[in-house]
């Protein structure tokens, strides 16, 4: 009797191989039971096998980077670093002394947003020499601050503004 209701409670495809069964002996069940859990092949069963199956995955091979990735790889040192991933509690104040344990910070700033005042997630600082920004960026680089991993490398230069376009309203 307890076999009957654990098979009523049988995904229907059990159910219908265990109804076509007049007796229920252990090798029945258990054959019914594997033949269940082999999967259906479908139309993306290629795939599930592909993505999914316990092969080496030393055949992949990654897209290549777009050309505007390969222009971009490393910026050009200089004294001025970019820092991305901070909070928005950030201060300037506190960005300038966290970098200052590194050398001479000549500037030090957050960018904010104009409305709330809180930090947009990232800002600049300004060493006097190249030592001592490259002493910042292995001493940050990754590290927390204010509870959030920061990233810390040489800024790259604005680029020039378009010629084509009209100057922005107010400046003149």
């Amino acid at each position: 009797m307890a076999l009957r209701s654990a098979a009523a409670a049988a995904p229907r495809s059990l159910r219908r191989l265990l109804s076509r069964t007049s007796t229920f002996t252990p090798s029945t069940i258990s054959h019914s039971i594997r033949d269940w859990e082999k999967p259906e092949p479908s139309a993306n069963s290629f795939v599930s096998v592909r993505l999914f199956s316990g092969a080496s995955t030393s055949s992949f091979i990654p897209p290549p980077l777009p050309p505007s990735a390969q222009q971009r790889e490393k910026p050009e040192p200089s004294t001025n670093l970019f820092v991305s991933g901070l909070s928005k509690r950030t201060t300037t104040e506190k960005l300038h002394e966290t970098f200052a344990q590194f050398g001479e910070v000549v500037h030090a700033r957050v960018v904010t947003d104009r409305v709330t005042g809180y930090s947009k997630g990232f800002g600049f600082v300004k060493y006097a020499n190249l030592e001592d920004a490259a002493k910042g960026i292995e001493g940050m680089d990754g590290k927390f601050l204010d509870g959030w991993v920061i990233f810390a490398e040489y800024a790259r230069p604005r680029p020039p503004p378009e010629n084509n376009a009209a100057p922005p309203y107010g400046r003149q």
